[in-house]
């Protein structure tokens, strides 16, 4: 997990994303992403130099209308000692039995969002962190780029005034790869989705394409990543 603390302590350094006496919900899905942001979150905490608290929260879209199996995350964060909370939700519902979405991703992840931000307010928490990578971002620019016509992403931090509570990404600058590579050599556990979606959306359509642009256009990836940050995109400043 070295690379990985460095590049959080790197972000999060460069984006004044956390201060002392922070209380951060971090979004655990389950997924390697998600993971590796709360274990690299709990050992900063050693290094960084600035005292703050990590709360885990896990939101159950129960799809099929079962509830997951979550589990190994209750133990990882026993073992993290962080707080972990477990909400069961109605969202697998009513995306794809009720509202049967042509677009599903768009509105489970709006619902997420809803419920995260308001879970993280019950546990007191100023700020929520999200487990966006930089393959993540470099996807939503090109995304947004494709299907909108807009050059535009998401934001290393951003203040969500409605609620008054500021999401923090802290893996913006981590590759996909390493994070995939530090999971596995650190053993942690992984929840496999069980969204009938998975492996079908548009963002998985432009991550494909993204990686065979890669293959014939070496540096692609790190480029479009640079240039966004040189064009200070959304604050991505450099």
């Amino acid at each position: 997990m070295q690379k990985i603390l460095g590049y959080m302590r790197k972000a999060v350094q460069d984006y004044n994303m956390i201060q002392p006496g922070d209380k951060i919900a971090v979004g655990v899905s389950g997924g390697k992403d998600s993971v590796a942001l709360l274990v690299g979150l709990a050992r900063l905490r050693r290094f960084l130099g600035v005292p703050y608290e990590v709360f885990a929260v896990t939101l159950d879209p129960q799809f099929g209308g079962i509830p997951g199996d979550y589990s190994a995350l209750e133990v990882l964060c026993r073992e993290l000692e962080i707080p972990w909370t477990l909400k069961l939700t109605q969202i697998g519902q009513v995306v794809f039995e009720q509202r049967r979405e042509t677009n599903p991703c768009s509105l489970c992840a709006k619902m997420r969002r809803g419920a995260l931000h308001d879970t993280a307010i019950e546990l007191g928490c100023n700020k929520i962190a999200l487990g966006h990578h930089a393959d993540d971002a470099v996807e939503t620019f090109v995304m947004n780029l494709f299907n909108e016509g807009r050059i535009g992403c998401f934001s290393p931090v951003t203040y969500l005034s409605r609620k008054d509570i500021t999401m923090i990404r802290p893996l913006v600058y981590a590759p996909e790869w390493e994070i995939t590579k530090a999971v596995r050599r650190n053993g942690l556990p992984v929840v496999k989705s069980s969204c009938p979606n998975d492996g079908f959306s548009t963002r998985q359509w432009t991550k494909e394409w993204i990686l065979q642009m890669n293959r014939e256009h070496p540096g692609l990836k790190d480029r479009l990543f640079g240039a966004m940050r040189r064009g200070n995109v959304d604050g991505w400043k450099e």
